[in-house]
């Protein structure tokens, strides 16, 4: 595939600011929407699933984001589609092929407080994010602000905001998914998971690429 701009084929530090939503719901399917106003690709939205069964799919707008993120996350099925995200004050709606799906977010919890404080420029540091990897996962067991991603890749997460999701309704493959429910078991496409809670974070995630 051709390179998305800011990527180079020596390697190299890219840099994605945006939303990522980590949803459980009552029929056991868990969904995590990527949100990314600001990437090397442009705009654009991604939606990982995972079956109750274990199966995980990738659901991404171009044959560039789906190669991009099935490199550095791990999939059974990705399918390139159209993925389209509105959001309407405090409520978000997402389509993408067979999912129909919409969700709101509550108001900040003191842990959202605080990360609203933590200036933009900091969160894009990786020395901050490995800062906070322990508190995070004190905080939100399962979460990781740090790791080790797929063909040697490494990320970091800096969250700028957290919102609990109070309300969650859709459907996928015509089944109904049912109501708002916690993220379990973990979600396993990369080394950590969403928090437990259904949730909504502002972040900037850094992507290392190593030289070739």
């Amino acid at each position: 595939m051709s390179r998305p701009p800011g990527t180079r084929s020596h390697g190299g530090r890219l840099r994605f600011d945006g939303w990522i939503a980590g949803l459980g719901t009552a029929s056991g399917t868990r969904v995590v929407l990527g949100h990314w106003p600001r990437s090397p690709f442009g705009p654009f939205s991604d939606v990982m699933l995972e079956r109750p069964d274990g199966e995980r799919l990738l659901l991404a707008p171009t044959r560039e984001t789906a190669d991009f993120v099935s490199d550095t996350y791990v999939f059974d099925t990705v399918r390139v589609l159209p993925v389209g995200v509105r959001v309407t004050g405090d409520t978000w709606s997402v389509t993408a092929g067979p999912l129909d799906l919409r969700f709101t977010a509550g108001r900040r919890r003191l842990l959202g407080l605080l990360l609203c404080a933590v200036p933009s420029v900091l969160a894009r540091q990786p020395a901050w994010c490995a800062l906070t990897s322990l508190p995070a996962s004190v905080l939100l067991p399962g979460v990781r602000t740090r790791g080790s991603a797929g063909a040697g890749r490494r990320e970091w997460y800096g969250a700028r905001d957290l919102r609990p999701v109070h309300a969650v309704s859709g459907r996928f493959e015509g089944v109904d998914l049912g109501a708002a429910a916690p993220v379990v078991p973990p979600v396993r496409f990369g080394f950590g998971s969403v928090p437990r809670h259904p949730s909504l974070t502002r972040v900037t995630t850094t992507v290392d690429l190593p030289p070739k």
